[in-house]
């Protein structure tokens, strides 16, 4: 494995520091109509490793937001809540909401903003953070903080996971952002401490260029790719979506596990594109993952070779899958799943 470093040293425009700050983290929770988002429980506990307060930041529509507030007063790791209610919150643009984290972060001591590597934050926290003129570093894996010198070290993956850059963000950054990928760090649990909560005023934004028209979520009875412990993944190997989904549904449901798919059998049209998993879909770590058809396109290892167990079933005995499988068959994947499926139902 590479490992590149670099350094963030800018002048500060903003403020600077005289003496060693303590930490305080501002972190995005990010919900789905009431329910916590994981990886923004796993950006949390990111955020509690700076050594700290953590202070959460919620937004959303007044239906939803009350809820998500006393759930979060119970997370482990936070100190205080802030929660902002809009109807522009309902489904968050970073037009509209970037607005509210300029003000939060011109006049307070936050040294850090943390948000899971979602798509919304992706879009957000580069947006805020050019505005503050301060970098955003993606898809940390590891972070250590050092109160002597007020600056955070830490990992991320570049070339596709081929190689680890250790970045350091100096005290001259005033305010270091950052996202996290949830499979690099546990989710949050329940602790014994209830946070203070305090409402913040939505900056409300006249005629936004971008607005919300829907949002259309492939709903299933399986798990969440994103949380689950065992996943099933097909690959072009599958020829069409009938076949994808009549060879490795039954499969999935006597193993209790999601479906994912590969980008070739997403761009083909085998499944739908929330199910991709690798480095332009989800990013995936669970006990079992199992690969079918599956070449092994080094985008699609960069989003499930963390893995535990990794099972793969391919005809080409060369397909790169076997290099990083734990356990590999060398079979017509049409002929084994069947077998596979009878065998697990007895």
């Amino acid at each position: 494995m590479l490992r590149t470093r670099a350094t963030f040293c800018r002048r500060a425009l903003t403020r600077s520091y005289a003496t060693p700050t303590s930490p305080h983290a501002l972190v995005f929770l990010e919900h789905r109509e009431g329910v916590l988002d994981s990886g923004s429980l796993s950006a949390l506990t990111a955020a509690e490793q700076l050594g700290g307060e953590v202070s959460a930041l919620i937004v959303g529509s007044s239906e939803h937001v009350q809820g998500v507030v006393e759930k979060a007063k119970k997370l482990k790791g936070v100190t205080s809540i802030l929660h902002s209610t809009s109807p522009q919150y309902a489904h968050p643009l970073p037009e509209t909401l970037s607005p509210l984290f300029e003000k939060l972060l011109s006049s307070s001591t936050y040294t850090h903003v943390v948000s899971a590597t979602s798509s919304s934050a992706k879009s957000l926290l580069p947006r805020v953070s050019a505005r503050l003129d301060a970098p955003t570093l993606s898809d940390v894996t590891s972070l250590e903080h050092d109160s002597a010198s007020n600056s955070t070290t830490f990992t991320r993956p570049i070339y596709a996971g081929n190689a680890i850059s250790t970045v350091k963000a100096s005290a001259s950054v005033p305010i270091k952002f950052f996202t996290v990928r949830g499979t690099a760090f546990e989710p949050a649990g329940e602790g014994a401490n209830s946070a203070e909560a305090r409402a913040v005023d939505p900056i409300e934004v006249e005629n936004p260029q971008t607005v919300h028209i829907k949002t259309t979520i492939a709903t299933s009875d399986r798990p969440d790719l994103g949380i689950a412990s065992r996943v099933v993944s097909g690959g072009r190997a599958l020829k069409n979506a009938d076949t994808f989904a009549s060879t490795l549904y039954p499969l999935a449901d006597v193993l209790g596990a999601a479906v994912g798919a590969s980008r070739a059998a997403v761009d083909a049209g085998y499944a739908d594109n929330s199910l991709q998993v690798g480095q332009t879909g989800k990013v995936v770590a669970p006990e079992l993952y199992m690969a079918l058809g599956i070449s092994g396109a080094i985008q699609h290892l960069a989003g499930m070779k963390d893995s535990k167990l990794i099972v793969a079933i391919n005809k080409d005995p060369d397909a790169p899958i076997f290099q990083v499988a734990d356990v590999g068959l060398v079979a017509d994947l049409f002929e084994v799943v069947p077998e596979l499926v009878e065998k697990l139902k007895k």
